[in-house]
């Protein structure tokens, strides 16, 4: 451990900085050459960030990280802590590969993970900063740690504070890449600015003066600067114009600041009208600003000598803005309830930060759901793959290639082998564990088996089985319709009635299209939920709008205000497809369409019978199941596991093992919501390990 001295940074800071510098005081030294953090500090202090910030750049610093975030919270608060830890996340996040492939799509991917895997954006403009502080040390680094420190900069990190309005850390880090980069490059253009540097800054400072007077005779007052030169700017200019130093416009530059929008207008019409302009080089980004949110009017003149200036004209808080982008806005906002330069910010990032309406709740305003739809995991190698909220382990397999989905046979997230129906998270790191043939299986098809998310991945394993020997599709066909009939406890259909059903020829085809997933899981289900005789009681007179039930979340159809009540027989659930009965005294009790008290009802007492559907109440409805398996140790805890995770409630549990061939019954009593919370959890548990059978237990 070694003592440091820190020196107080240059704005006035409180209590909490001097704690945080006395944590810092006893680090650990660390041999590769990292920023230190008060070297972050420094960089941040440029931008006027708030003290949060310059805390979380001083204790981020990786000599730091024995400092534990519990420590952090319990001398600088949990806003700290947290925005502590979120800078450790990103600074630790991916070591620079030689090999980083350097197409524009893995680029956008990683930016985008970085953005996705913090919740404050704060600490996005620190990580900016250690890249920045970091690119100052290269000089120390190897000749191939440096390019590709470089590299990744400009492909990933420039263009990230770029999005995020932050020009002074973008311009700064493109011209230390590139000067590793493209040496030789740099250099010329270096030596070619230096050799008539003092020509063209006098040439500069007579067109100010000259510039000034005008404007302040015209009463706007102004101040002027000359613009700076950033060599990978010019570099990427006189490619893309192919031209040489001489012909840029640009290498002329002033920037005009005004006192509010009405004055920038006064200015670029002052000087339209005094010099000749190239109508082709002006824009308005204050009517149309940027999508960082940048604002200003930039126009070319022809000035004295027939030579090209550029002139950027704006005010003073567009000025912060582009230097200082986001990092400005809680500086300069005065409590204002919006801001329409943040408001530009916002939707460039898909609403990366959100409004506040005053600086009492500034860690508020940096809270963040970037991508509430897709989740950013990194294959083994590194790379980035984009998938939708909710995919597991099983997409991201079919994400890489199709081969590596259907070999597929496990899977490792951050080293630990995880099931393939858990969803993944972003940043975390995902290996698939894969067999020699390709060998999917059907119930990845099944939408409510949890496997694949992505219909195009579920297509691509119905191709496979499409594919398939015919024979072995017939087989699997005619096993699919004998589960079907068990879980569901419903009687065989003729065959007839399939082949008209599904248009099928014959019925080796029918066994075929079923085999290869022509005909889904989720139509065989429909067809095969036993019908009862549908019938309305005629007796009672009709109501306009179904009634609501009492006790249960059903409406009847043609009564008003009567009792309703689920029956007990086979406890039916929202989903199920349900008729009511009324009884002598009690109401319409509900029962399942393919109740077999129903299905034996006299003829006499079907009057009885009315039509009811499920209405919009939330609660929860007892079931029963029945589970055949092979006895193992951990099997119940396993299944329980799987009721938790479904958010089901497990109210009962008897088990009967056979000592002779180990094989066990469970008849699990359940409260689920609906049908298809049901029915997902009946396909979980019949993937758990040494299970046959998973049935519901209909009377």
């Amino acid at each position: 451990m070694v003592s440091t001295t820190r020196q107080a940074p240059k704005q006035t800071l409180g209590d909490r900085w001097e704690a945080a510098c006395e944590l810092a005081a006893h680090r650990n030294e660390i041999s590769e050459p990292l920023p230190d953090g008060m070297q972050v500090v420094d960089v941040l202090q440029q931008l006027n960030v708030d003290e949060s910030s310059l805390i979380a750049a001083l204790l981020a610093d990786r000599r730091c990280a024995d400092i534990s975030p519990e420590v952090i919270a319990a001398k600088l608060g949990d806003d700290v802590a947290s925005l502590v830890k979120n800078v450790r996340l990103l600074n630790n996040f991916r070591p620079c590969r030689e090999d980083h492939p350097g197409l524009p799509e893995q680029a956008e991917r990683l930016r985008r993970l970085l953005l996705a895997i913090t919740n404050d954006v704060r600490a996005v403009l620190v990580k900016l900063a250690y890249r920045l502080a970091h690119l100052r040390l290269l000089d120390q680094e190897s000749d191939a740690q440096r390019r590709c420190l470089a590299q990744e900069t400009i492909d990933i990190f420039a263009p990230l504070a770029n999005r995020l309005g932050v020009a002074q850390l973008k311009w700064e880090m493109e011209d230390l890449a590139f000067r590793y980069l493209n040496p030789r490059a740099y250099k010329q253009i270096a030596i070619g600015l230096e050799e008539r540097r003092t020509d063209r800054e006098q040439y500069v400072e007579n067109f100010k003066s000259t510039l000034k007077k005008l404007l302040e005779g015209s009463n706007i007052r102004v101040d002027i600067q000359g613009r700076p030169k950033h060599i990978y700017s010019i570099w990427k200019k006189m490619r893309r114009k192919n031209v040489g130093l001489d012909e840029l416009f640009d290498i002329r530059a002033l920037r005009v600041i005004v006192s509010d929008v009405g004055a920038c207008y006064g200015a670029l019409g002052l000087v339209h009208t005094h010099w000749k302009t190239i109508p082709k080089e002006f824009d308005d980004y204050i009517a149309n600003p940027k999508p960082n949110g940048y604002q200003s009017l930039h126009t070319v003149i022809i000035g004295p000598e027939h030579k090209p200036i550029e002139i950027q004209i704006r005010t003073r808080e567009m000025d912060s803005f582009a230097e200082l982008g986001f990092a400005a806005h809680w500086r300069y906002k005065e409590g204002s309830e919006q801001d329409d330069a943040l408001n530009n910010v916002i939707v460039s990032l898909r609403s990366l930060l959100d409004d506040s309406d005053g600086d009492s709740e500034l860690i508020e305003d940096f809270k963040s759901e970037l991508f509430p739809d897709r989740v950013f995991v990194l294959t083994p190698n590194g790379d980035v793959v984009e998938l939708a909220k909710g995919a597991t382990a099983l997409d991201f397999a079919y994400a890489v290639h199709t081969e590596v989905g259907h070999c597929c046979r496990g899977a490792k997230v951050d080293g630990r082998i995880v099931p393939l129906t858990r969803p993944l998270v972003t940043g975390e790191q995902v290996e698939i564990l894969t067999a020699r043939e390709a060998q999917p299986r059907r119930d990845w098809m099944n939408p409510g088996s949890g496997f694949l998310v992505s219909p195009s991945a579920r297509a691509k394993v119905r191709h496979w089985f499409h594919r398939r020997d015919r024979s072995e599709n017939k087989e699997a066909g005619e096993r699919i319709i004998e589960q079907t009939i068990k879980r569901l406890g419903s009687q065989k259909l003729p065959v007839e009635n399939l082949l008209t059903h599904f248009k099928q020829e014959d019925e080796d085809s029918l066994y075929v299209a079923i085999g290869r997933g022509d005909i889904r899981q989720t139509q065989l289900d429909v067809l095969f939920r036993p019908k009862v005789e549908k019938r309305t009681l005629r007796a009672l007179a009709p109501s306009e709008t179904p009634a609501k039930s009492q006790d249960t979340s059903a409406e009847v159809f043609g009564v008003s205000n009567l009792l309703t009540k689920t029956a007990q027989c086979c406890k039916p659930v929202p989903g199920d497809d349900v008729v009511g009965y009324i009884t002598l005294g009690q109401g319409v009790t509900i029962h399942r369409r393919d109740c077999s008290n129903l299905l034996n009802l006299p003829e006499q007492r079907r009057e009885r019978l009315i039509e009811i559907q499920w209405g919009g109440e939330q609660k929860f409805y007892s079931v029963e199941i029945k589970i055949t398996a092979f006895d193992r140790p951990g099997l119940l805890n396993d299944i329980t596991q799987l009721i938790l995770d479904q958010q089901a409630n497990l109210l009962g549990a008897n088990s009967r093992t056979d000592p002779n061939t180990q094989g066990v019954v469970m008849n699990l009593s359940l409260q689920v919501r609906h049908y298809q919370q049901l029915t997902t959890l009946i396909n979980r548990i019949e993937q758990v390990q040494n299970v046959f059978e998973v049935r519901r237990i209909a009377s």
